[in-house]
């Protein structure tokens, strides 16, 4: 990367010099300006301390400035004469230009570097709080099932031990999905995972996410609404399962007083365009702009529920966003919520809904 910056500042300085000196001989021939080209060479010097990194190329590049003014822009020309005050002048003038600009430039990408390590620092702070309160529920629950067990093994029935270990394994269960959750955003946001597409039938792909979500949740029915047309959409088929998987399960979890959860799919150019959408106890407007940020902390859950709803949405905007697509949330309280993301289709399609 080191190289590759340097590499790229000399080449920006050569560029920014030789239009210079082109603009100096273009004025002097066009517009007979004879004294411009000082000036010309100071904004040279000016623009390769702004746009290049470092003290070196605006240092470099305010010596060459003198150097060819002296050259080739003061009698005698095509000679180099450093007796005249004026000459030095310029050298100075352009040498200080160079070591302002790039002290200016240096602090300011500095201030900008540590700004954004700050932003960073505080959403791995958010997420860690999150992710701290997401755990120690299902944790706790998992203790206590298996303590009351061992503790109480000769006196409880075996349907009580049953139930507690069917507890403490729904509860395990979660905390793998969390975990898989995790290390998806995780790879996607370090950039060692690329998100490769391949085409992919949407109705299989819903067909496969029914069938998981059945599996954790087979009294919650889901209405289905996709186009009868054949839609092939490019995407990591395995990440865009995982993302409506939380999405309905968020509205399992959250959506307080839900009686419908609907699944619709409809098409608006070439863009598929996915709704879950359940009519329960809605999220307050306050929450919808942090809602996929992953820093709900920890009153996350609208409706007082174990599960804290921040890691699983920020998953699903992550791999979305790695998509090319994006993702909302349009909510009314005591009128339900509405999560709608966005994946760009194979071919364009006509709107469909």
């Amino acid at each position: 990367m080191k190289r590759q910056t340097g590499i790229k500042d000399f080449l920006l300085t050569l560029l920014i010099l030789a239009a210079s000196f082109a603009a100096v001989i273009f004025m002097q021939r066009v517009f007979s300006i004879e004294a411009i080209a000082p000036m010309v060479f100071v904004m040279a010097v000016f623009l390769v301390s702004l746009v290049t990194h470092g003290y070196l190329c605006g240092i470099a590049a305010s010596l060459v400035s003198v150097l060819s003014v002296n050259f080739a822009f003061t009698f005698p020309y095509f000679e180099f004469n450093f007796s005249l005050p004026e000459n030095m002048f310029s050298g100075v003038v352009m040498l200080f230009v160079a070591v302002m600009t790039s002290a200016l430039t240096t602090s300011l990408k500095k201030q900008e570097r540590m700004r954004t390590e700050t932003e960073t620092e505080k959403m791995r702070a958010n997420l860690l709080r999150a992710v701290s309160h997401d755990l120690r529920t299902p944790l706790t629950s998992i203790y206590g099932a298996c303590s009351t067990i061992m503790e109480n093994y000769d006196s409880l029935g075996k349907e009580q031990q049953l139930k507690l270990l069917g507890e403490a394994r729904a509860d395990a269960e979660w905390l793998n999905r969390m975990v898989e959750n995790l290390l998806s955003v995780t790879r996607i946001n370090s950039g060692k995972v690329s998100v490769k597409k391949t085409p992919t039938v949407l109705e299989e792909l819903i067909d496969a996410v029914l069938v998981k979500f059945k599996k954790h949740f087979p009294e919650q029915s889901v209405e289905v609404d996709i186009p009868e047309t054949f839609i092939t959409i490019p995407m990591d088929s395995i990440l865009i399962e995982q993302v409506i998987i939380n999405l309905l399960e968020n509205a399992v979890y959250h959506a307080a007083g839900m009686t419908r959860l609907i699944l619709r799919v409809f098409t608006l150019g070439n863009r598929a365009i996915f709704e879950i959408a359940d009519n329960g106890c809605g999220i307050p407007r306050e929450k919808l702009d942090t809602l996929f940020s992953g820093s709900t902390g920890k009153d996350a859950a609208v409706d007082g529920g174990k599960h804290g709803m921040g890691i699983g949405l920020s998953v699903c905007a992550t791999i979305i966003r790695a998509h090319g697509g994006d993702i909302r949330a349009e909510s009314k309280p005591g009128s339900g919520t509405t999560l709608r993301f966005s994946l760009e289709m194979e071919e364009p399609g006509h709107e469909q809904q």
